[in-house]
């Protein structure tokens, strides 16, 4: 698959719902080599009522998950092995870098590139940036379970 995904089809293939389903559309996906995805960031989001009711910012462990996704989503898309009801699971995470606050109206741009994978386990480079700004980096590990027949 090579192309874009709306936010019903990134439905189809993970099972996160609002309010944890922190990817909102695929804008481009290259199988097997990288994947560029957007997230709305908005103040009606729960978890701004408490980080920070004074100075509302997305909260870096979210940024660290909604890459996660992004990585979920690109493993589906580069592996025909990998069909629906497959479970992805976030492995590791190494070298985790906060640069740039995210705050409501941003739109994070969510970068995935394939590294390598073995067996079950695939590694990514992740980016995650605002209006072309560096707010978030780390390599991103993610399990991919397949559904058993």
């Amino acid at each position: 698959m090579a192309g874009t995904l709306d936010i019903l089809q990134i439905q189809e293939l993970l099972p996160h719902r609002y309010p944890f389903l922190l990817v909102d559309k695929v804008l481009e996906c290259e199988s097997g080599v990288r994947l560029l995805a957007v997230k709305n960031v908005t103040f009606n989001e729960p978890f701004f009522q408490g980080h920070f009711p004074h100075k509302p910012i997305f909260p870096g462990v979210l940024i660290m998950e909604a890459l996660a996704q992004a990585t979920a989503l690109l493993t589906s898309q580069s592996d025909d092995k990998l069909g629906k009801g497959t479970t992805y699971f976030l492995a590791g995470i190494d070298n985790a870098r906060f640069k740039k606050q995210v705050v409501p109206g941003d739109q994070l741009r969510l970068e995935v590139t394939y590294i390598k994978h073995k067996r079950h386990l695939w590694s990514f480079d992740c980016r995650a940036e605002v209006d072309g700004e560096l707010a978030a980096s780390a390599q991103i590990m993610c399990a991919a379970v397949a559904a058993e027949a």
